[in-house]
């Protein structure tokens, strides 16, 4: 599967990965893809709301993971021609069947972010 973009390595050949997971990582990977996807999972979302809920994103690393999800068939960017500009963004029906998924880390973060913590902790006192 080769990118009509020669300048574009990300999306160059399936070749690219050495496993289905590695694929699924670079889909929803990082800080905050998954956050986003988990957010509009209960329907559309504006930019500035999906900002709100994103605490900590900048605005331009939110622009940079929805330019990425959409260009991977995650999410829908719809423009409405008012004035001001309306958009929204909303999951595809691709983009839906990344719901289970997304519903077991937000299970698995809940059973176990205590754990974490206390797990980091006592790895950053035995370095100390």
């Amino acid at each position: 599967m080769k990118s009509s973009n020669n300048n574009d390595a990300r999306y160059f050949s399936i070749d690219k990965y050495s496993c289905s997971v590695e694929a699924t990582i670079d889909v929803i990977g990082g800080k905050w893809k998954s956050v986003i996807i988990y957010y509009l999972l209960d329907g559309k979302k504006r930019f500035n709301e999906l900002k709100r809920l994103n605490n900590g994103i900048t605005q331009r690393m939110l622009t940079l993971q929805l330019r990425e999800l959409e260009a991977d068939g995650i999410i829908h960017r719809e423009v409405y021609r008012e004035v001001p500009p309306k958009v929204e963004y909303s999951l595809t029906e691709f983009g839906q069947e990344l719901r289970p998924l997304i519903l077991m880390l937000k299970s698995w973060g809940m059973n176990n972010t205590e754990k974490v913590i206390e797990n980091r902790s006592k790895y950053t006192n035995k370095l100390k």
